[in-house]
């Protein structure tokens, strides 16, 4: 998401630039160091807001710095407008591109041919292709589920979609609309979009709340599919046990809500639990471990501001029934997708959270004790480039695609 008029004319500049080719990246390889905290954090830029946060440890920690030698490589720079990836079963990747085509990568960045036959996408601004997941049984069904902005007349909506990935690798056979996140609007912003399984075989799925005054106080409306985190079936329909079932008046497909624009969804494989990030305006970025039935704040409460410089609301960070982020960033990181690190390859980033970071141009490693943020790394900065997402290879390494076309490998020197 683009977050002030400055930055969008120097992003643009920068997008100009073709990726650089420099293998391993410069100034990624990290020294084998016996002090691994550098106080006082990685921020040195001047908060938006004198917002103060909520408890010790929400915003701006201490920084921590990886030990062990590892490298990142551009392995591919041929990629058009990647927004999704996820890792099939032999190890290579599968990555949507926004203007509607899947590519499948291997781990030394060699393409495939653009996959076909998925649904029409609404590529304008934000829209297009976007999240994308495999079937838990994707060995032996091949069945790949993906998320778009679709059409529906004049308006478009978050949508999710199916389809079963052919032999060849051609096509995508029988693609079927299974879900759409109503009511749908004439719009360009915030659609959400990250999808993943789980641990019972159903789909979270993030929308947004379409950035919009019109559209934007639904992301707190119980009978509305924007700005939540919805929890369905593989054929759409809501889940069992989700805690608003068979309730009048409300949407039972609803796992959270109260979200501005969430771009990153993840389940930490330590303990189970669903952890999101999600663009604040300007200011306010947040990460949050998601609970059932819970209420994530947006627009009511927030540690940002417009992106005008005016107040959000009655410019409040505190209210009760409504959740506190576990951590946030002012300036803003703009987070997209995010991944836990399981891997044995690099020990200490076991059980770390890694963010994708567009207007920050950055990978964010994120370290975690008892579900709070007690350190903050950047890697890959000296990159410049807009990271969109990014996902744990199967051989320990990851895999982090940007909004130019660059296919990043991040792993053990």
């Amino acid at each position: 998401m683009y977050k002030t008029f400055p930055s969008i004319v120097a992003v643009a500049g920068l997008l100009l630039a073709a990726c650089n080719n420099n293998s391993p990246v410069n100034g990624i390889t990290a020294p084998n160091t016996a002090d691994t905290t550098i106080a006082p954090g990685v921020e040195t830029n001047s908060p938006n807001t004198s917002y103060k946060p909520a408890f010790a440890g929400q915003t701006r920690v201490a920084a921590v710095k990886t030990q062990a030698a590892f490298e990142g490589k551009l392995i591919s720079k041929e990629l058009q407008k990647p927004w999704g990836l996820v890792a099939l079963p032999d190890g290579r990747l599968l990555i949507t591109e926004k203007d509607g085509n899947l590519r499948i990568a291997t781990t030394a960045g060699a393409l495939s041919a653009p996959i076909t036959g998925l649904l029409p996408v609404d590529n304008n601004a934000q829209g297009g292709l976007l999240g994308v997941t495999i079937d838990p049984a994707f060995a032996t069904n091949r069945m790949v589920y993906w998320t778009y902005s679709g059409i529906v007349g004049n308006a478009n909506l978050t949508a999710v979609a199916k389809g079963k990935l052919s032999a060849d690798e051609k096509m995508i056979e029988n693609a079927t609309m299974i879900y759409q996140a109503t009511p749908a609007y004439k719009g360009n912003l915030h659609y959400g979009s990250r999808i993943l399984f789980d641990k019972n075989g159903n789909l979270l799925v993030s929308t947004g709340e379409r950035s919009d005054m019109e559209t934007r106080p639904q992301a707190q409306f119980l009978n509305s599919g924007l700005g939540k985190i919805v929890r369905i079936t593989t054929e759409g329909k809501p889940a069992a046990g989700n805690p608003f079932a068979g309730i009048d008046s409300v949407r039972p497909e609803i796992y959270s809500y109260g979200h501005r624009n969430v771009q990153g969804l993840a389940i930490n494989p330590a303990t189970g639990d669903l952890w999101e990030t999600e663009f604040g305006p300007k200011g306010g970025d947040e990460l949050n471990r998601v609970e059932a039935g819970k209420n994530y704040g947006w627009p009511t409460i927030t540690y940002g501001l417009e992106y005008s410089g005016a107040k959000v609301g009655d410019a409040i960070q505190q209210k009760a029934g409504l959740e506190q982020p576990v951590y946030y960033w002012d300036p803003v990181i703009s987070p997209s997708g995010i991944s836990f690190y399981n891997s044995d390859s690099i020990p200490e980033w076991k059980g770390n959270l890694f963010i994708s970071g567009l207007s920050s141009m950055q990978i964010t490693r994120i370290v975690l004790k008892d579900d709070k943020v007690v350190g903050e790394e950047r890697l890959l900065t000296g990159e410049r480039k807009r990271f969109r997402a990014v996902t744990e290879g199967k051989d320990g390494a990851l895999y982090a695609v940007t909004d130019d076309g660059c296919l990043y490998r991040v792993g053990k020197k």
